[in-house]
């Protein structure tokens, strides 16, 4: 469930931004405009196998809503290992007419070096070998920069504005290490991504390695795509079950020597 609000790993992380607040003690807060026109449901399902107590509190107006008003959706993927030389997907099936308006990923190492090279890809309306929209590296899409290193630590800088943010790193201590942990978030709502007919939106986990070469990655990856669109929408993918939703204890390789 932390994932929706931009706050992965079962950690709690202070997120500032607009359509999402997290808060202290564990204050999770979602502001995405949600129309709808005859009801509404919210459900929520306990996978574990113990009792949990549930604190909730929504807000709502009855009003008239635009004939033609796009409905919010929100799509939770996850690959604990993803398959050598492939893309990490966040949202694929995408049918109707809208605009994508943000990403969550939650994203644990398994290489040392840096990890963030991959392109973010959004495939519209046809596109086939070659999205339209192409990025230049995963730390460019996040709006951060040279590997979200602060220069005078050389460690990573955590960040938390209006529309992105590295929010999590776990541990904070270290840096390029395998089984590192990090949260970020990226809201397209100054600059949504619109489609007429369909979308996919997928991105590549691409590291360094020797000689200026890149690492294609097997890394732990989960995700929320965030969009709107006309109904019908297509069917979602089947939610990982408990086993696969399990996060493992952490742990990190040792520094080399």
């Amino acid at each position: 469930m932390g994932d929706l609000f931009a706050c992965g790993w079962g950690k709690y992380c202070q997120i500032n931004s607009l359509p999402v607040c997290v808060n202290p003690g564990s204050a999770f807060n979602c502001y995405w405009t949600m129309p709808f026109h005859k009801k509404a449901k919210i459900t929520m399902e306990n996978l574990d196998e113990r009792d949990m107590t549930l604190y909730y509190q929504v807000n709502y107006t009855l009003t008239d809503v635009p004939a033609d008003a796009a409905y919010f959706h929100a799509q939770f993927r996850r690959v604990p290992k993803l398959p050598v030389k492939s893309m990490y997907t966040i949202l694929d099936g995408v049918r109707g007419r809208g605009q994508y308006v943000g990403t969550y990923l939650a994203w644990e190492v398994k290489s040392p070096g840096w990890w963030g090279e991959g392109e973010m890809k959004f495939y519209i309306d046809g596109d086939k070998e070659f999205p339209t929209i192409c990025g230049t590296g995963t730390e460019d899409y996040f709006c951060g920069s040279y590997n979200f290193e602060n220069q005078e630590t050389h460690r990573y800088q955590t960040f938390s504005t209006p529309y992105s943010g590295l929010a999590q790193v776990l541990p904070p201590d270290v840096a390029y290490r395998p089984g590192q942990r990090f949260g970020l978030y990226r809201w397209h709502i100054a600059d949504p991504v619109r489609f007429e007919k369909e979308l996919k939106v997928a991105i590549q986990a691409l590291g360094w390695q020797s000689g200026g070469r890149y690492l294609p990655l097997e890394d732990d990856i989960a995700s929320v795509g965030y969009w709107y669109q006309t109904e019908p929408h297509a069917k979602f993918p089947p939610l990982p079950d408990a086993a696969t939703l399990a996060i493992k204890p952490m742990s990190i390789a040792p520094a080399k020597k």
